[in-house]
């Protein structure tokens, strides 16, 4: 998954005018405010009392914090289901689903950390080969020892790495335990002290030793699931919160935190309700349950799915496209993070997107980038990028949102700007609900804040672009231009 990348500062502070403009400059115009924020505001002063319809936004994450104060009012209910009696009473095939569903969970517990892609692909290929007579193999399985061999070398040289940041980083790691450590050391490459440690040290993961058995069986172990069975739907349980619901309570927050409550921070959309879907550990989360984590959101009702993570590789992308294509049929627009790696996704792609295997592309995505408060940083450093790939940039940096335990604080990364565009996405379907979603996808691409000027291109110290080289619209999202837009055109 996409790290958020910064160490988050925790805040409990009284709601007032000035606090909103300083800890959510998101919200804020270029024009008035002179900073890099969505015109959020000036949108809502343009639509008036114009009604709005109700909709569901699904976030497909780690984890949300249900009860978190500035989010509790808005998470969505499943009312056809009977809370804790342990049947499936609207017959979807998950028994108690109230508010969401775990695609990561089971009976015997929550998976928190997962292994890398590449990881699980190395063991699964250990597995075949494993004393196998390599000199009589057939054209298809020489192709894959093939790969196995050179996977192997890389598999080897990122282990000796991590022994060597492990080492380093555990001596500190044991003098303070508490997340807050925790997320000073979390890793840019997306994968946590902890994980690093449990590799290394053999400790206790979830109750498996997680060097003791390989990804699949200790997901199998907990989850249930067959972990190779694409085809598989119906298993995880209902805790939608997990383990670690930091992120996807941040991501939350951005989208919907609600408006004018003198509490907190104030979300983008005023009449939307968070379904949360837990998929995604600390590590890469997987293709199987990213699919049925799309279709859970399509068939309970979304009408946006926001998904803040990714990884480099994808050996099932084939049933991630399906789901891709069912949402679409179904009028649903997915909004996705581009990435933390400073990447050209042009020539190095992350998964999932929206190309499919076939050659043609999904008419419903948005692919976002991240961006920040004045020109002279105005794209993140960090950020992904892509010429062809990345659609907008939004908002994404020292990013202030709802954190568990009633608490607030900022982050920052490309998973923090996917929800951006989610929540102005979520506004224009809600007031203009008659929009399709590729055309709620047009209408952003088209009303995107321009800059003329020059900026930094991620991963480089001396390269400069415009920023239509750095993403297809080549601004940054405007929720008040794209409501202007609208309105003019008599929707």
């Amino acid at each position: 998954m996409y790290k958020t990348l910064a160490i988050t500062l925790f805040f409990v502070i009284p709601f007032s005018n000035a606090h909103a403009k300083k800890h959510n400059w998101q919200l804020l115009s270029h024009k008035k405010n002179h900073v890099y924020g969505m015109s959020v505001e000036e949108a809502y002063k343009k639509l008036g009392n114009r009604p709005s319809k109700k909709i569901i936004v699904a976030v497909i994450d780690g984890g949300v914090d249900t009860n978190q104060e500035d989010l509790k009012g808005i998470i969505w209910t499943n009312t056809k289901e009977i809370p804790g009696n342990g049947i499936d009473d609207d017959r979807n095939g998950y028994a108690d689903d109230v508010h969401g569903w775990d695609f990561i969970g089971g009976k015997n517990g929550d998976i928190e950390y997962e292994a890398e892609e590449k990881t699980r692909t190395y063991q699964k290929y250990v597995r075949k080969f494993k004393g196998v007579d390599t000199t009589h193999l057939s054209v298809a399985d020489t192709k894959e020892f093939e790969t196995y061999k050179k996977l192997r070398i890389k598999y080897e040289k990122a282990q000796k790495q991590r022994q060597g940041e492990a080492r380093g980083m555990v001596f500190l790691y044991k003098l303070d335990r508490k997340w807050f450590w925790r997320q000073i050391l979390h890793l840019a490459g997306g994968r946590s002290i902890d994980m690093q440690i449990a590799e290394e040290k053999e400790v206790e993961v979830n109750a498996v030793p997680y060097n003791k058995m390989d990804a699949d069986s200790m997901r199998a172990s907990i989850v249930g699931d067959h972990p190779e069975n694409m085809s598989e739907r119906y298993y995880g349980n209902n805790d939608v919160s997990g383990p670690d619901p930091l992120h996807g309570t941040h991501v939350s927050g951005i989208i919907a935190a609600i408006r004018h409550n003198h509490i907190g921070m104030d979300g983008i959309a005023n009449n939307v309700l968070i379904m949360p879907i837990r998929t995604v550990p600390s590590g890469d989360e997987r293709d199987k349950d990213v699919a049925n984590a799309i279709r859970y959101a399509v068939d309970n009702g979304a009408s946006v799915i926001n998904m803040s993570f990714g990884k480099y590789e994808s050996p099932n992308k084939g049933s991630v496209d399906s789901a891709i294509a069912y949402a679409s049929s179904k009028d649903v627009l997915i909004v996705c993070a581009s990435g933390n790696e400073s990447r050209n996704t042009d020539t190095m792609p992350s998964y999932p997107n929206p190309r499919y295997l076939s050659g043609s592309v999904a008419d419903n995505w948005i692919e976002v980038g991240a961006s920040g408060k004045k020109s002279k940083r105005l794209i993140a450093s960090f950020s992904n990028w892509g010429e062809k790939t990345v659609d907008m940039f939004a908002p994404g940096v020292r990013i202030y949102s709802t954190l568990p335990g009633n608490k607030y604080g900022k982050e920052d990364g490309t998973s923090m700007a996917a929800p951006m565009v989610t929540g102005v996405a979520a506004m224009i379907r809600s007031y203009f609900p008659e929009l399709k979603a590729s055309e709620v996808k047009a209408v952003l691409m088209k009303t995107v804040t321009h800059y003329d000027g020059d900026v930094r291109v991620p991963g480089h110290k001396s390269l400069y672009a415009k920023l239509d080289q750095l993403c297809v619209s080549g601004g940054i999202v405007n929720a008040e231009a794209a409501v202007d837009e609208l309105i003019a055109e008599g929707k």
